[in-house]
């Protein structure tokens, strides 16, 4: 062992402490600051001004785009800024957020409108990538509610069309119960992920940095609010393992996903 599993101080299959402050800055659309135990990730959701360049012209879908960091004090010894263009890891990561967020997003409900998800992680303890895909989606579901409420995000039906605005066309309000079905139109379903692994031959969720050390086996998983799966990635760090214990791993990620769904249901409870 590099460090002493026995050393935490939760049950095997007991996430860590969570907390969740919605607007932790003021200029982004959506922001939240989210804790899982030390690992610290600031999300911050904008809105562009255009659709990206290669979208084709005239397209009524959006899109969902994502960033993930470490910034320099994250790390126990300074992480360096990555000033030429994200390294292999970290575009690995950014492209499982934004795969994950759009798992959880319907593009054509969405409409015209290209959203950025940035993911800074402030302090790395373990499960950055799963944290950062958790919080990313509180404060996409914030940002895509907020879209709705000020008109930016109709439904198809209810859009205008390039000569309605060019004549000045007003767009339609919504009812609250509109506004709200909408919402479950865009995003049908949350999203969260979770790391599980084999540590000393027990079966662990949400690894911190002391358990991912140690691990003969980790794995993260994501998943949605459906009980679908967006992604599974599994490694024997240091044995292999078995059919049996992939589906304990999966078994336990599953229990810990539905806790993180319902904390997410939670926060943006009466969040606007």
């Amino acid at each position: 062992m590099k460090t002493d599993v026995g050393s935490t101080d939760r049950a095997n299959d007991e996430i860590r402490k969570i907390e969740v402050k919605l607007d932790f800055t003021p200029n982004a659309l959506a922001s939240i600051l989210y804790h899982q135990g030390d690992t610290q990730v600031l999300v911050c959701v904008t809105k562009a001004p255009s659709l990206p360049r290669w979208f084709p012209r005239d397209s009524d879908r959006g899109w969902v785009h994502a960033e993930y960091s470490l910034l320099p004090g994250s790390t126990d010894t300074r992480f360096r800024r990555e000033r030429s263009g994200a390294k292999g890891r970290t575009m690995e990561i950014e492209r499982l957020v934004a795969r994950s967020l759009r798992g959880a997003v319907d593009l054509e409900q969405l409409g015209p409108v290209a959203l950025t998800v940035d993911c800074d992680i402030l302090n790395a303890d373990g499960g950055t990538r799963c944290a950062s895909i958790t919080a990313a989606n509180i404060a996409l579901r914030l940002a895509v509610r907020r879209l709705i409420d000020s008109g930016e995000c109709l439904p198809k039906e209810k859009r205008l069309t390039r000569e309605e605005i060019r004549k000045g066309a007003e767009k339609e309000t919504l009812t609250q119960e509109e506004k709200d079905s909408h919402e479950m139109s865009v995003m049908p379903n949350d999203v969260a992920a979770i790391s599980v692994g084999v540590v000393g031959g027990q079966i662990w969720t949400d690894l911190d940095y002391i358990l991912d050390s140690n691990a003969d086996v980790d794995m993260n998983v994501v998943m949605t609010s459906a009980g679908e799966f967006v992604e599974v990635q599994g490694t024997g760090e240091e044995a292999t393992y078995s059919r049996g214990d992939l589906n304990s791993l999966i078994d336990a990620a599953e229990v810990g996903i539905s806790r993180l769904h319902q904390l997410q249901t939670e926060v943006l409870s009466d969040a606007s």
